[in-house]
């Protein structure tokens, strides 16, 4: 098996293979600001949950991994609302009470808290297609990451 793919497997497995979750936009971060952050945190020892195995029901193991990691990382950049598996990811971290350390990608944690700009639009966009009671549940997410203590990155700053 890959060094990083995963299969639906037993909680020790996730707890002895992998420290982190990461949860990201990758349209707006994956070929800058995570390629760093991972080779980062790989080279300080940490272990980051990669992704799936070929063949790999998403939703089971991304829940699964988020369940038994004790800690996750949110990279919440201007799209990472627009993406329901970004909100449902966050909204697991929450719902498990796991160790939330977001990132504010060139976003305002008060945008984030408040739903204000592209997290207020994608948020209504996604009323229209979802269960009131899901993005709901998706709004007390963004509330919870945006009104948790994490670490904003401005636009001035490179990578």
């Amino acid at each position: 098996m890959d060094e990083g793919a995963v299969s639906v497997s037993s909680t020790s497995t996730f707890r002895l293979r992998w420290d982190v979750f990461l949860s990201f936009r990758g349209e707006d971060t994956r070929y800058t600001f995570i390629n760093t952050l991972y080779k980062s945190l790989e080279e300080s020892g940490v272990r980051i949950f990669k992704g799936l195995r070929g063949g790999d029901e998403i939703k089971p193991v991304l829940f699964e991994a988020i369940e038994y990691l004790a800690t996750s990382i949110a990279i919440i950049s201007s799209n990472y609302a627009s993406s329901h598996w970004c909100l449902e990811e966050l909204s697991k971290i929450c719902e498990y009470r796991r160790l939330l350390l977001p990132v504010f990608y060139r976003v305002n944690p008060l945008d984030v808290r408040r739903h204000k700009g592209p997290f207020e639009e994608n948020l209504r966009n996604h009323e229209k297609t979802y269960e009131e009671d899901k993005v709901r549940c998706w709004r007390r997410a963004m509330e919870k990451a945006g009104a948790t203590i994490g670490w904003p990155f401005d636009k001035r700053w490179y990578i």
